[in-house]
């Protein structure tokens, strides 16, 4: 199984610093937000990696690339440990592919079609990072050899939904009827919310191809292809176990920074001090 990481977009919500650094870049303290995808899909089993980019990401193919003169000398120095962090991910395939017009989700979808076949594949958008015990493609792929469905990823919210695209959901408790994008308070189908994380089976490309045909101008989703296997009734949902990340807004990013701190041994007690000042 093939996984592709969308990371063609321009980042505008970050802007400036995204003018010249792609978003999928920025760290979470030293981490790159698009390793933890990588990392992701590398734990769940998938070795072949895809990459949808566009020109001014190059500095993406070269993080995933060797960096011969930095591994010369951690070699030299006999410092392993920083050897470590920049090797690439062993057995680990990359193809990278670039969007020539941002033309959308569903777009940048068919420009992989060739390299997926005709295997199911995990879809991640960037925006959406997992951590926990188990790895969210990983928690997708057996729900997909339990039902031979394709599967969307959801977290179950509390409060106001009224900004997430809210899953409508079938009477058996696993399959989605559709999917209702903001939703007025009181309105709302379910406490189920989409996020960035799917596996797709290839019917999928099969109704993007069919949407793409029929496509008037502008951009083009992914929804159509979505929407029609749905109505098919073979699209189920599953809810992450785990913690997720939204870092798609600067509040969201930061969030996303002190939560990973939280997760780190050596960092905690600065997380810790920082909420003790800010109470104070």
């Amino acid at each position: 199984m093939k996984g592709i990481i969308v990371a063609a977009g321009y980042g505008t919500r970050f802007l400036p610093v995204t003018k010249t650094i792609p978003k999928e870049m920025l760290p979470i303290i030293n981490v790159p937000s698009i390793s933890f995808i990588v990392d992701e899909f590398v734990k769940s089993g998938i070795k072949d990696i895809i990459i949808i980019s566009s020109r001014r990401k190059k500095a993406l193919e070269d993080y995933f690339d060797r960096e011969i003169e930095l591994e010369s000398l951690f070699e030299k120095e006999g410092k392993g440990d920083r050897l470590d962090r920049i090797t690439p991910p062993a057995n680990v395939r990359f193809a990278f592919v670039r969007q020539q017009r941002m033309l959308g989700t569903g777009h940048a979808l068919l420009q992989v079609r060739g390299l997926v076949g005709d295997e199911p594949c995990i879809v991640a958008y960037p925006d959406d990072l997992h951590i926990g015990d188990v790895p969210l493609a990983a928690q997708l792929i057996e729900t997909w050899r339990e039902t031979g469905c394709s599967v969307m990823a959801t977290v179950h919210v509390t409060g106001d939904v009224s900004r997430y695209g809210v899953l409508d959901i079938a009477a058996d408790g696993k399959h989605v009827k559709a999917i209702v994008e903001k939703p007025a308070r009181g309105t709302e189908p379910s406490r189920e919310v989409s996020i960035g994380r799917y596996l797709y089976t290839k019917e999928f490309f099969d109704y993007l191809e069919e949407g793409w045909a029929k496509h008037e101008g502008g951009e083009y989703f992914h929804i159509y292809a979505l929407n029609k296997l749905m109505v098919a009734g073979k699209v189920v949902f599953k809810r992450l176990s785990g913690e997720r990340l939204d870092t798609g807004e600067p509040e969201g990013y930061l969030d996303a920074i002190l939560r990973y701190a939280d997760t780190v041994p050596s960092l905690r007690a600065v997380v810790d001090e920082f909420i003790d000042r800010r109470k104070a």
